[in-house]
């Protein structure tokens, strides 16, 4: 049976209730950094498994809950998630090499505020950036992505429209 992810990045301290209605079908929820405010998360749906780092912008208390990095494998996935990643093939600095050495199936940061899903060949690795859920930065559309892990290989991956940046949601 296939493991749901839901995946948010750049919250920036805002949530609204349309991410709960996406995320409540997920198994687990993974925010790749820019929390901002960690009260936010309390409005996630409750039990379920949640995995997450910090950002540039996250202050000391999301630093001591959060890593830098997190390096784990599920349903056969090997993945690595950092805030600032950079993009293939122009990775942040120490990404690329860091990469190289973790060999990971599935590489996932957040911070360019861009939605954007592309396979890095030279690494043998699938990129995902969620975008930005949050009200906070240049994007135009707030953005998650929602996909399976299942059995190695990572399927059925949906881009998630959530509103214009700048219009609060009822």
């Amino acid at each position: 049976m296939p493991l749901k992810i839901g995946l948010i990045s750049d919250s920036h301290s805002y949530l609204d209730h349309k991410i709960g209605d996406y995320l409540q079908a997920v198994d687990e929820i993974w925010h790749a950094g820019d929390i901002g405010d960690a009260s936010i998360l309390n409005l996630l749906p409750p039990n379920k498994p949640f995995r997450a780092v910090y950002g540039n912008i996250d202050d000391q208390e999301v630093q001591e809950l959060y890593p830098e990095w997190q390096v784990f494998e599920l349903e056969g996935v090997k993945v690595a998630m950092i805030h600032i990643g950079g993009t293939p093939p122009r990775y942040a600095k120490g990404v690329k090499e860091r990469l190289r050495m973790l060999q990971p199936q599935l590489f996932v940061c957040g911070h360019s505020h861009i939605c954007k899903v592309e396979y890095d060949r030279e690494l043998n690795c699938l990129y995902m950036n969620p975008g930005a859920v949050g009200q906070h930065g240049f994007h135009q559309m707030r953005t998650l992505l929602l996909f399976d892990l299942d059995a190695g290989k990572i399927t059925n991956l949906r881009v998630v429209e959530l509103g214009k940046r700048g219009v609060l949601s009822d």
